[in-house]
């Protein structure tokens, strides 16, 4: 019950918003009482932290597998995260959302600790584009931090307009993403003398 609680409150907050949802419409549109809510969570808020702890986990999980795979170059590493996270839309779209809208509506000791799982992926990310500069993948030239906030800006924006059936299948969009940003930070090989 406590995921069919989860699952019917992201449908709901996304469709609605977190302020706009109540328990009661929680607990109506699952045909059960708040007593139900109550046995699982402490609060709407608490369930809004669960959703959120759930969804930057993953994420976090999902990068460390890339991240370790040590038979991929760090331009492949890149674009596999920035696939995950546009192929996340497709599976989690309106958890995506409540991660990136709803955040204002935790507490400040909330916020804090997903300020630094979402810090964690960013400095993960970084680290990886320093990597690519070091070993002569990507370009020296470009600050790896602002290159990081870009791919991130790129790709967290995405949640807000990409519709997974829509004219433009998930991989296709993770695919102009990374050819936008790897032609931008890779390495131009010389052509020969000038």
């Amino acid at each position: 019950m406590k995921d069919k609680i989860t699952e019917k409150s992201i449908e709901l907050f996304g469709e609605k918003g977190f302020n706009e949802t109540s328990i009661q419409d929680i607990v109506d549109s699952l045909g059960v009482t708040k007593g139900t809510f109550y046995y699982y969570f402490e609060s709407k808020q608490q369930l809004l932290m669960d959703i959120h702890l759930t969804f930057i986990n993953y994420l976090l999980s999902r990068q460390e597998e890339i991240l370790s795979d040590q038979s991929k170059s760090c331009k492949t590493k890149v674009f596999d995260i920035v696939r995950m996270l546009i192929k996340n839309i497709e599976k989690h779209g309106w958890d995506a959302l409540i991660f990136f809208r709803e955040i204002r509506h935790l507490n400040e000791e909330q916020m804090d600790k997903i300020v630094k799982k979402r810090s964690l992926f960013q400095h993960h990310l970084e680290d990886l584009i320093k990597s690519g500069i070091s070993q002569r993948e990507f370009r020296s030239d470009l600050p790896a931090d602002i290159v990081t906030l870009g791919i991130l800006g790129m790709c967290n924006w995405s949640y807000f307009w990409f519709d997974p059936e829509g004219r433009v299948p998930d991989e296709k969009v993770a695919m102009i993403y990374v050819e936008m940003i790897l032609n931008g930070i890779t390495v131009q090989k010389e052509n020969g003398p000038k």
